[in-house]
């Protein structure tokens, strides 16, 4: 890796810039500017077109190259599954399908079945039609609704979106699909921006703000509740103590079934554990995942449930409508599963679920002091490598900074060669986060270097 290529790169910035609609993103500054265009990467770090080094600290942008670029072993496993069956339909089986489900269900204690989708917003909606379908199925319909939390993301679908607790990502988009309810977030931090929230026991409050919602609807009308374990682009937010456990008992009160999108936190990003609500003890009926489960090697996402759920859709084998009669065109392809298994013998045989505990560790102790020099850091939390630091005016009120300066750091790290995240219009005046998720590969010299750079980066920006 000397940061120099072959090809001539120019040109295809041109065609890029020419051709490519990139996600997230303001195109009116490249009518004078290029679009970055990242070309090459290897362990932690990645190269543009200008043959820069950049120490990438959120994982491919978007929480997804767990164990790191250059993994040959995994582009091999995908190679040969690729020649051997690139793809059949998901109706019926395949042998890395058969296989990565029992390695991934040995991980998940009181799971039982996969559904292979190809993205985190996909396997969510199948989450949310089989809650359909079980209302209709044992309620005559009524049991429909579906909860989400305040701050909390679930995808990009109108169906995701409907139940999405960030309004500015959902601005412009709507009407959404009827029947999904909104309940308040779990942000301790915030928790004076809620009515009567204490400063004692604030997690088992927030957990019974959710059982308020369900009284108003109507336990009747409420089949399912779906949240995040941590709260990752509306602010990497971690639950409360005792939230996640009200939660749970609550849902069981009630008979509503409980949904975790681990798309961001799954397969090893908390550390210690291989998902994040394991953390807390909780038996979901529903646990979603996608972007660490081979590491962006190739697509692959999945809908996990219960034996329970499962057989709701079996019980009646005479009824031609009593199955899941739903399909993922590319959830039959078979570089997801080959993928997914080599990334998590990866994960294992490297001990990455170690590593990321301690060096999340090491992290969150180490962006700890940059709160003790830094006035303008008001909040460091996180779990594992996934990480954040709210940015505040002042500590006493909380207020948020402009989402231009916290915007304004990232482009001072970057200057630096080191690539963080923000909340990034989703939450109105409160994108205020920085965001650190490194690949579960990070050393203390990486970290110490993400340290050093948003240290710089919060002097220039602030003083």
């Amino acid at each position: 890796m000397d940061g120099t290529f072959d090809n001539d790169l120019s040109k295809i910035v041109d065609m890029d810039r020419d051709h490519v609609w990139h996600h997230l993103t303001q195109h009116k500054p490249f009518e004078t500017g290029a679009p970055r265009v990242i070309v090459e990467g290897k362990g932690i770090h990645v190269w543009d077109q200008n043959g820069k080094k950049h120490l990438d600290a959120v994982s491919g942008g978007v929480w997804t190259v767990n164990v790191g670029y250059g993994r040959e072993s995994i582009a091999n496993a995908v190679r040969d599954q690729l020649i051997k069956l690139n793809y059949f339909a998901g109706s019926a089986g395949s042998i890395p399908g058969a296989m990565f489900s029992e390695r991934l269900i040995s991980k998940m204690p009181g799971m039982s079945r996969v559904y292979y989708t190809n993205s985190g917003s996909e396997a969510n909606e199948k989450a949310f039609k089989m809650i359909r379908q079980i209302a209709h199925k044992r309620y005559g319909g009524k049991k429909r609704k579906i909860l989400y939390r305040d701050r909390d993301y679930h995808g990009s679908t109108i169906g995701a979106m409907s139940c999405g607790g960030q309004d500015e990502r959902n601005a412009q988009y709507g009407p959404f699909s009827p029947d999904f309810v909104r309940v308040p977030h779990c942000m301790e931090y915030r928790r004076h921006e809620q009515d009567g929230a204490p400063d004692e026991n604030y997690g088992e409050w927030a957990a019974e703000q959710i059982e308020q919602v369900i009284l108003r609807e109507g336990p009747d009308t409420v089949g399912g509740l779906c949240l995040e374990p941590v709260t990752a682009g509306g602010g990497v937010i971690t639950p409360p103590e005792g939230y996640l456990q009200k939660v749970q008992e609550i849902c069981r009160k009630y008979d509503i079934l409980l949904h975790i999108d681990e798309v961001v936190c799954g397969v090893g990003r908390t550390g210690k554990e291989w998902f994040g609500y394991q953390h807390y003890g909780i038996e979901p009926d529903f646990v979603t995942m996608a972007k660490g489960v081979a590491s962006g090697y190739a697509a692959i996402a999945c809908c996990v449930t219960t034996e329970r759920v499962f057989d709701m859709f079996k019980d009646d084998a005479e009824d031609p409508l009593n199955y899941f009669r739903d399909i993922s065109t590319f959830g039959g392809c078979t570089a997801g599963p080959a993928a997914a298994l080599e990334n998590m013998r990866i994960i294992e045989d490297e001990n990455l679920l170690e590593n990321t505990a301690a060096m999340g560790d090491y992290m969150i102790d180490q962006l700890r002091a940059l709160q003790d020099k830094h006035k303008v850091i008001g909040d460091v939390r996180g779990k594992g490598l996934f990480l954040g630091a709210e940015l505040v005016a002042d500590r006493d009120t909380k207020e948020p900074v402009d989402e231009k300066l916290a915007q304004k750091v990232v482009a001072e790290c970057n200057a630096q060669a080191v690539i963080i995240g923000v909340t990034n219009r989703s939450i109105p005046g409160k994108n205020n986060t920085l965001c650190y998720s490194p690949a579960l590969i990070a050393t203390k010299d990486h970290i110490d270097e993400m340290i050093a750079a948003t240290d710089v980066a919060l002097t220039r920006v602030f003083g």
